[in-house]
Parts: C-alpha cells; structure tokens; sequence
C-alpha cells in the first residue's frame, strides 16, 4: 500500500468507509468502486478501502474475527504467523519467564499481537514505514506493545529478555529466496544474537536438516494438515532441549510428537497390513515417521517412502489410518477392469513415490458406476503398487 492509499484510510471517513464496506466479493467489486466514485468519493480513497477489503477477506483463515478490524499488505499478509501458531510462539516466552520481547521483524504484527495478548512487553521493529504504521494500527489495543521504525538488527538489547524474529523470505517481487544469506535480515546475522538473549526464529518447513544448527529445538508445526513453519528456539524457550518435534494443531487441540532421547526411532520394513497409516507433512518434515510407526506398533511399506502399515488399528492424531482393502500392481488395464467390476465411478487418488498424474490417471480410467473409491498409488518393496483403502 502506497503512502496516498494508508493516509487516506486512517482519516475518520477512510476509516468509516472501510468498516462499512460489505464482505468482499470478486464479482461486485467493480460496480461497488464505480457506485463510490460516482458518489464523489476520492478514487484514491476508493482503491484503498477495497484493497483492504478483498485482504480482510483473505486474512480470516489466519486471523479469524480478529481481521475485520486489522489492516494489511499483501506480503504481510503472505508472510504472518497464524494467530493460532503466534499464541504458541507467545506461551514459549512466557513460560521461561521472559517478561520483555523483541520482534525484530514484525511486518504487519502478528506475531506481536500474541506476545502482547499474552501479557509480555513487546518492541515490533519494522523497516518498511509504511508496514510499521499498519503494525501501529493492529497494535492499537495493545498498550504492551510499542511499535518502532527501524532495522531490528539495530535495536539495543539491552532493553527486553528475549528475541523473536521472521526473516523475510520473499523478494520485492514475490520470488521465493532459498540462499538463508539474502534473508531480510540474513539467517546467519539472526542466528548470532542467541549469544545475547534466548531467541525464537520462524522460517519455512523446508529447511533441511543439516543446515539446522545443533544447539536448536526445530519443531514443525502444521494447521489442519497443512505444515506452516518451522520454527527454532533456544536456551530456555526450548525446555525440550535440542532435537526435532511436530506440533500438530486440529480442531482447537494441540498435539506434540517428540523425538526420543536416543533421537528419531529407525522404522522397519514389511508387507502390507490390515492398516495404512498417513502420517502428518508436519511429522514427515521432522523426520518422525518411525515414531509413529513405534506408536502403531507397525512398519514402513517401504525404505524411501512415508506411509507406515499396521496389523491393527491404533488411533493416533499423528497420522491418518485407512483400512487396506485391495492390493495390487500397478497397470492401468488391470485397475480400469477392477474398478468397473465392483461399480466404482468416483475415486479420490493419493500418491507417493510414483510419477503417475492423478487427474490424468483418473481420465485413463474411464470410470463408470455409482460407488466411491480411495486409491493409495505408492511403493511397496521397490514394487509399484495399488493400494484400495477406505478411510477409518
């Protein structure tokens, strides 16, 4: 948002306008902006208020009712902790006793807010000025909160307990960086702060192992299936002490999988079972799927791929359990014919481990019938294999 737009929509009437601006639908948006500019509102004004419309709009999965009262970016909004995931970031500086945090990277402040809601004294630092006065704005509520203009790299530390920060990921144009050293602030330059104060970092899940640090707790977190962030922490925000886990957070519940003290559990292999088991992206990025398959009492269907078969049905929140029905080898003849066969016109098709294209294997198959089936296409022993499954 330009500087024209955010001056515009902080004035009493920009501000009104944009409250009372009905939701946001693609399909009325131009009539809605033709009817103000007709009705001598400032057009400026106008592409301001529906801007930020159509991003409320977006935000919601992330900041439920909270977004109807926030203003955002579209890389702030991109890039912001889900105030769900935010409140556990929050209880880690809270529970080791860290009464004042910095977050050095606040962007439209997410993050911050939680910290605040919590009870923690915040400092958001912001670089952009116009990311800083939407993060001034969310903060409003927040008199916990202060809200400061500056390179958080620059901030003197000596002023809070702990450090929480979100390099940027993204260039100005949207492209992912991949190289942690054209982080916005570099990943190394963040990293080296935890010599001062016990700090928290927020990166995406697909960091490899081996670039983590040694001394870090890397802990996965995924929202109703979807792995978000990984996040690192240090000293007394990681009570569990250096390692990996998966927080997996479902339907208002929080579940934690914790490697051992001898690390990750070394899966078997073995035929398939009575019992497939899905495990969640969050514990498959962890490198946890043996874990679960210890926890099922089962085995991997094979060495290089992340679906683990049981004998018997074990009900844990890390992974999705299917009863196997059929197994067979993969070919599309053979699978057309027993699709038909048994009356199967609609199919939902999971893979790992193979090229096939679902949407393009569901057109080959050329269903017909009125029952519903759920393919597994995956390996099993090296072989590729069919796995019919029905959902527990």
């Amino acid at each position: 948002m330009d500087a024209a737009g955010l001056t515009a929509l902080l004035s009493p009437d920009g501000w009104a306008l944009l409250q009372a601006l009905p939701p946001y639908e693609e399909r009325l948006a131009m009539a809605l902006s033709e009817r103000l500019r007709a009705e001598g509102v400032d057009p400026t004004l106008v592409a301001a208020a529906l801007t930020q419309s159509r991003l409320r709009a977006r935000a919601v999965p992330k900041f439920g009712d909270f977004a109807s009262g926030m203003l955002f970016t579209s890389a702030g909004l991109e890039q912001a902790t889900r105030l769900e995931v935010a409140a556990h970031h929050a209880r880690r500086y809270r529970d080791a006793g860290l009464a004042r945090v910095a977050d050095l990277t606040c962007g439209i402040g997410a993050d911050a807010m939680a910290f605040a809601g919590v009870g923690l004294g915040v400092v958001a630092c912001e670089l952009d000025e116009a990311t800083a006065a939407i993060a001034t704005v969310n903060l409003r509520h927040f008199p916990e909160a202060q809200v400061r203009h500056l390179d958080g790299l620059t901030l003197d530390l000596d002023e809070v307990d702990g450090v929480y920060a979100d390099p940027a990921r993204r260039t100005s144009r949207g492209s992912r960086v991949h190289d942690p050293a054209a982080y916005a602030p570099p990943l190394d330059a963040v990293l080296a702060l935890r010599e001062r104060r016990p700090l928290g970092l927020k990166l995406g899940p697909g960091v490899p192992h081996a670039a983590l640090p040694p001394d870090a707790h890397a802990q996965w977190v995924s929202v109703e299936g979807d792995v978000v962030e990984l996040g690192l922490w240090f000293g007394p925000l990681a009570p569990e002490g250096p390692g990996r886990s998966a927080l997996l957070l479902r339907g208002g519940q929080a579940h934690t999988l914790l490697a051992g003290p001898d690390g990750p559990h070394a899966p078997g292999t073995g035929p398939v079972g009575a019992y497939l088991y899905e495990p969640d992206g969050a514990v498959i990025r962890a490198g946890l799927v043996g874990d679960v398959a210890e926890r099922v009492r089962g085995r991997l269907v094979d060495a290089t791929i992340a679906y683990v078969t049981s004998d018997a049905l074990t009900p844990t929140p890390f992974a999705t359990a299917y009863r196997v029905l059929d197994t067979l080898p993969f070919g599309l003849k053979r699978l057309r014919t027993y699709l038909r066969e048994r009356g199967v016109g609609r199919v939902t098709i999971k893979k790992r481990g193979t090229a096939v294209v679902p949407e393009q294997l569901r057109k080959q198959l050329d269903l017909r019938g009125e029952g519903e089936a759920t393919l597994v296409l995956t390996r099993v022993a090296g072989q590729q294999q069919v796995l019919v499954v029905d959902p527990v």
